[in-house]
Order: structure tokens, then sequence, then C-alpha cells
């Protein structure tokens, strides 16, 4: 008979299960991705994967909802920056970047990966609203401040798909040469904010540096 798993096992199990499978979702796709190629890679019986995953759908959800959280604690994080909104937007910014540079496979699995079944997966529809949440929420802090009006969800999905973009020709080494990916955010965070930003500056108040205004996730 198997030993009996205690509980602490049984999650930290779960957990390498986790880890080794946003690696393989990563580098072979969800087609290619297979309950026993999981199995090899850490090193137990095909039958024992599926003890704690129903198929590779529900461990697909389970490990991009486990990116989102993650993601999201990474930006929460951020926003308890010192400083007034801008500040604590450009602390969102480098927080974005630092996460998607460090964890390319759960970045790719976010964002890279056709929407699953949110009736289904329910776990993963609110990690996914969750990190939403954080593309959002700093920008209704500056719409608050009056350093910027529009609507923030629009606002923070324009942030959003222009740090995005530069993220994924960084991770994919395709950025051709001259100015630097961070130089590139910076500037198109420059432009996108001076076109929103259509309220007049505080007085004695300067207009925000590119360095005050990043992303959203």
């Amino acid at each position: 008979m198997p030993r009996l798993r205690s509980t602490t096992e049984i999650a930290e199990f779960r957990e390498k299960l986790c880890e080794a499978a946003t690696r393989l979702f990563a580098q072979h796709g969800a087609d290619g991705f297979t309950m026993r190629m999981l199995a090899a890679e850490v090193g137990c019986a095909t039958m024992t994967s599926y003890r704690y995953f129903k198929d590779k759908d529900e461990l697909l959800a389970a490990v991009r909802a486990r990116a989102y959280d993650r993601f999201s604690q990474a930006l929460e994080a951020a926003v308890q920056a010192p400083g007034d909104s801008r500040a604590k937007s450009a602390a969102v910014g480098e927080a974005y970047v630092a996460f998607a540079l460090a964890n390319r496979e759960a970045y790719r699995l976010m964002f890279e990966m056709s929407p699953q079944d949110s009736s289904r997966f329910p776990d993963l529809a609110r990690a996914a609203a969750r990190a939403s949440g954080t593309m959002t929420g700093y920008v209704r802090a500056m719409i608050d401040e009056g350093a910027l009006k529009g609507d923030p969800v629009m606002i923070g999905r324009m942030f959003w798909a222009a740090i995005h973009g530069v993220v994924q020709l960084e991770l994919n080494g395709v950025l051709p040469p001259g100015p630097g990916a961070d130089t590139l955010r910076r500037e198109m965070m420059r432009a996108l904010f001076i076109g929103l930003n259509t309220a007049r500056p505080q007085s004695g108040r300067p207009r925000p540096s590119a360095a005050e205004v990043i992303v959203e996730g």
C-alpha cells in the first residue's frame, strides 16, 4: 500500500506539479502538453498526477490562476510604494516588467493562452479578475488626484497594451538595434500620458517625467 501523504506533503507535491507544468505548458503549448510528460518531469507515475488534477485542462487552469495571483501580488506590493499616484504608477510599471522578465513561463501562460471556461474554472476567473483590478487601480488613483482624465479601464488597457508589446519583443529577443527596451517603454508611456492628460497641471506642479508613468497589466 502506498504511504498516505500529510496535508503539508500534498500541498508541497501539488506545488511541485504546478511548477513543472508551468514550464512544460510554456514550452509545448496546451496541445503538446501531456500528463505523461508531467509525470516524467517530476518522477512519478502518470496516474499519480491524476490524483491531484482531473485532466490537463484543470491543471492548466490551476497553473494560470497561480501565475495571475503571483503577478497580482507583485503589482499590489508596488502600489504600497511611497509617494503620490504617479510615483506609485512608476513602481507598478517596474514591478510589471520585473515579473515578466523573471517569470517568463508564467507570463506566457497568462497572456499567450486562449481563455478557458470561467464557469468550469472559477478560481482562474477570480485570479484573472484580481489581476485585471491591479491594471486599473493605480490609474483610478491618478484620475482621483487629477493627474489624468478618462475611463480608468480603457486607460489601463492602453497602458497595458503598450507595455506588453515591448515586453513581448524583449522576451522574444527581436527588438531591433537602437534604443533599448527601457528607453522604448519610457517614451511610449510619456507619449500616452501626454496624449491622455487633458487636465491642466496644478499650479507649481511640473508635468510628470516619463519615468513617473508606466503600466499596467
